[in-house]
């Protein structure tokens, strides 16, 4: 499982039989409307999270919100987009450009956030490898051998072991998967750049969608040709809203992908990150390293600005789309590349984000393999040591976390424990959207488990900012990574008008809350098995910030309540 920029979608390219990964909307025919996520059922006819009772309510009772500081795990942020730079966070310990540490936390500069897959020359880490490969290829000399004496292995050496006999079969497979071949990919991505390299010329455009090409009349036989070939994975995926550009740029991603599992069969990844980060993987207390550009815009940080706005985007300005919560500052923490990332850099990402005083994190990504997970359990147990929620996409495999490898997640390496302050996020829709292939409340992509994941929320045709500038600054993008935030952005509400609640109170107000669909819902990865939402969920229920906040202010008022009956009846014995 892969949640961030190249998991997100679950359009077919019928041409090679494979996944597309990028999308941004398909006709405005079939989809449903902007912001279709925050709407009410009732009032709107959209299986949204009711956000406007929510704001309701709190208006009513006329309790002031104080600013929540929400740190987003991702791969960067358009710093300057229209709708989120007022609502960046600000380091006011320390002076912009000055190049001095100065608030004494190691990082020098980190005005916005940090950034830990960058170089301390400037450079940013855009591309990586799978954890599987570097797992196979770091304990291949050493379990690779024909004969072994596991019964004398350590109980660490057992658990690599069974690791890297998961990541051999990852790598070079069992025998029954033929598996893509790049080779078709790339010759399909050279005729459809051919293509499109003609039809630019021949429509006097560098940019159009799926649509225009549509409608466009061909002159001469070579134009007609390349329209035809190009206008093929448009119509076969229903993507006619999408740019020639970002089609080819998705397409592109996915071939080198591709050739890179094949290249990992023959020889160990290429380690992107250590020639960029420069730092010791192996050595968690070597922890200043990496940059301040937590933007990155050479490394496209369209992953993390459409989650920011998910969550935050200012409200009511006039300017492309609203987020859910109206009074947070977003701390971007870059340590996502595309590719998987490193266990080392999340479990100093979330420690970063509670020194400097975010109440929530907003984790969308994920991985199979977790070599080090101790390190990230640890930062876990540190953030609810502080008081800190974290929240964390379930993944776009459909795939039964219960039983399918799942990280990072909130259950302790060697112990039963599991953390509390910890919410995972599958991905709900509304059978209205056509672009979800079953129908139904719930996403066809998304993950699920009885026991793993907690709470479905909107993940598909989520519509939110993207980087750049005037109209193409907001798209529509599908995956757990967008539900995530949805559930980020409703505890940053509820901890903004009841800000002494703890991690585990606000978990339980959002779970408790939960709408049951009312009916059955199609198991993801299923053309008609139906369940209930509580057999594939702790809650069995879609996120409704309406229903959260009222809970929130009974359990707030419960509160007040206790501690004013024992401050009471101390005065009365002290009397």
């Amino acid at each position: 499982m892969k949640c961030s920029l190249k998991s997100v979608f679950s359009l077919i390219l019928l041409v090679t039989g494979m996944p597309l990964l990028y999308s941004q909307g398909t006709s405005s025919k079939k989809e449903l409307p902007k912001g279709w996520h925050l709407m009410d059922k009732n009032a709107d006819g959209f299986y949204g999270i009711s956000l406007d009772s929510a704001y309701w309510f709190v208006h009513a009772k006329k309790i002031k919100s104080k600013t929540v500081l929400v740190a987003v795990i991702d791969s960067g942020v358009d710093t300057l987009h229209e709708d989120l730079k007022n609502i960046i966070w600000v380091n006011s310990k320390e002076i912009p450009g000055n190049g001095i540490d100065d608030d004494h936390n190691g990082y020098v500069d980190d005005v916005h956030g940090w950034n830990f897959i960058g170089g301390k020359d400037g450079k940013n880490l855009k591309d990586d490898s799978e954890e599987a490969a570097r797992v196979y290829y770091a304990f291949k000399e050493k379990f690779g051998k024909d004969s072994l004496d596991i019964a004398a292995f350590s109980d660490e050496d057992k658990d690599n072991y069974q690791m890297w006999l998961k990541a051999r079969k990852a790598i070079l497979g069992d025998g029954t998967d033929n598996g893509i071949d790049p080779i078709i990919l790339r010759r399909a991505l050279n005729a459809w750049i051919k293509s499109d390299s003609i039809l630019q010329k021949a429509m006097d455009t560098t940019e159009y969608t799926g649509s225009r090409l549509d409608s466009f009349q061909a002159v001469n036989s070579e134009s007609k040709t390349a329209r035809s070939i190009f206008l093929y994975p448009f119509k076969a995926n229903k993507i006619m809203d999408m740019t020639n550009k970002a089609f080819l740029s998705a397409f592109n991603e996915q071939v080198v992908a591709e050739e890179k599992k094949a290249e990992v069969k023959e020889s160990a990844p290429k380690g992107y990150r250590k020639e960029v980060v420069k730092d010791n993987e192996s050595d968690i207390n070597d922890r200043n390293y990496g940059n301040n550009d937590i933007m990155a815009g050479d490394a496209d940080p369209m992953h993390g600005t459409h989650v920011s706005g998910i969550i935050a985007a200012e409200r009511n300005n006039g300017k492309g789309m609203n987020g859910i919560a109206d009074n947070v500052k977003i701390m971007m923490i870059r340590a996502v590349p595309n590719g998987d990332e490193h266990d080392k850099d999340i479990s100093l990402a979330i420690r970063y984000a509670v020194d400097n005083g975010a109440r929530v994190i907003n984790m969308s990504f994920g991985k199979s393999f977790s070599p080090q997970k101790k390190w990230v359990d640890d930062a876990v147990q540190y953030a609810d040591s502080k008081g800190v929620l974290l929240v964390h996409a379930a993944g776009n495999d459909n795939a039964d976390v219960d039983t399918v490898d799942n990280f990072p997640n909130p259950n302790f390496k060697g112990t039963h424990d599991r953390a509390d302050n910890w919410i995972t996020v599958g991905a709900s829709s509304d059978p209205m959207d056509k672009r979800n292939g079953n129908k139904s409340y719930t996403a066809a992509f998304s993950n699920y488990g009885k026991d793993e994941v907690d709470v479905f929320a909107p993940g598909t045709s989520i519509y939110s900012t993207l980087p750049g500038s005037g109209e193409k600054n907001y798209g529509n993008l599908d995956g757990t990574s967008m539900a995530s935030p949805v559930v980020t952005g409703v505890a940053a509400l509820i901890l903004e008008f009841y800000p002494n609640l703890t991690p585990q109170q606000v978990k339980y107000c959002i779970e408790k809350s939960a709408v049951l669909p009312p009916v059955k819902v199609i198991k993801p990865g299923t053309d008609d098995e139906k369940v209930s939402l509580s057999d594939i969920s702790r809650s069995g229920g879609i996120i409704n910030a309406y229903r959260a906040i009222k809970l929130a202010d009974a359990l707030n008022a419960g509160d007040k309540k206790k501690k004013n009956h024992a401050k009471s009846t101390l005065i009365n014995k002290q009397d």
